[in-house]
């Protein structure tokens, strides 16, 4: 009879602390998010157990507030704004970098993916100096120039990670045949690198819209959305109608998110091997 075979070694485990402490962790960092839209329905001015009730009022009030209504529209024209400055610089730089594979090239794209290392109050304040020595002083376009170094990073990233996998036979190809460098960008390299642009445009549009700290620093006469819900958390009573509004840009954030990510993905599948 031949002997029995001895069992396999079990692979090792991982730790049950590090499977508490992953549940932990995602239940301290989004629980409070959960807890917006809860009270968000709640019959009460105050944001506590047990609930009073579900009601829809506090959304039913936002329709007839003539101050949010002016941060909103101030902050969709920023974010359209900053979103589309962004997307543009952001194509150049990394077009830039992946075809002139110079130092300078290199060092551009490296100092347009350094805001995302700098704390946001030092750029804020940074920024702040820089428009009151040009005479700018703070206002829209001083936000929306603050938005577009913020949102910059986003945008290089995400649009040189679709050139990138390009493949380089196809603008080798299209120059063989006699195309300049104007017409491979134009007809090879952007067809296949818009649904990327789209998706970064999208991402910075979400990255100025939720931008607090700079636009703190700059904002004008005329304040953000952002900074409208700042300024209502000095009155309790604001809180519930603060709470349905926090809702409201949560689920448009989450809608917008991931309808860049399923662009970005359908994109990449869209690439020739």
């Amino acid at each position: 009879m031949s002997p029995a075979a001895a069992p396999a070694p079990s692979a090792p485990g991982r730790p049950r602390w590090l499977g508490v402490y992953l549940v932990a962790y995602l239940v301290f960092l989004y629980l409070p998010i959960v807890l917006i839209p809860l009270f968000s329905f709640n019959d009460s001015v105050q944001a506590a157990f047990p609930l009073k009730g579900f009601t829809l009022d506090w959304y039913r009030g936002l329709a007839g507030n003539a101050a949010l209504k002016a941060a909103l529209m101030t902050s969709l024209g920023i974010g359209v704004c900053a979103a589309f400055l962004a997307t543009l610089c952001g194509m150049t730089i990394a077009y830039a970098e992946l075809t002139l594979r110079s130092r300078l090239s290199r060092l551009i794209a490296g100092l347009a993916r350094m805001p995302i290392l700098i704390p946001g109050v030092v750029v804020g304040i940074s920024l702040l100096i820089a428009v009151n020595l040009v005479g700018l002083g703070p206002s829209r376009l001083a936000i929306v120039l603050g938005h577009v170094l913020v949102a910059l990073p986003t945008t290089v990233i995400i649009i040189r990670g679709s050139l990138a996998a390009v493949p380089r036979s196809l603008p080798e190809a299209a120059q063989d045949l006699g195309a300049s460098d104007a017409i491979v960008f134009r007809r090879v390299m952007l067809p296949l690198a818009l649904p990327a642009a789209v998706s970064a445009f999208m991402l910075a549009f979400l990255t100025s819209f939720d931008e607090f700290i700079v636009a703190f620093f700059l904002a004008g006469t005329q304040p953000t959305l952002p900074l409208y819900i700042w300024s209502q958390l000095r009155f309790p009573k604001s809180l519930p109608t603060v709470m349905a509004l926090g809702t409201a840009i949560l689920v448009s954030s989450i809608l917008i998110a991931g309808a860049a990510e399923l662009l970005r993905r359908r994109g990449l599948r869209r690439l020739p091997l």
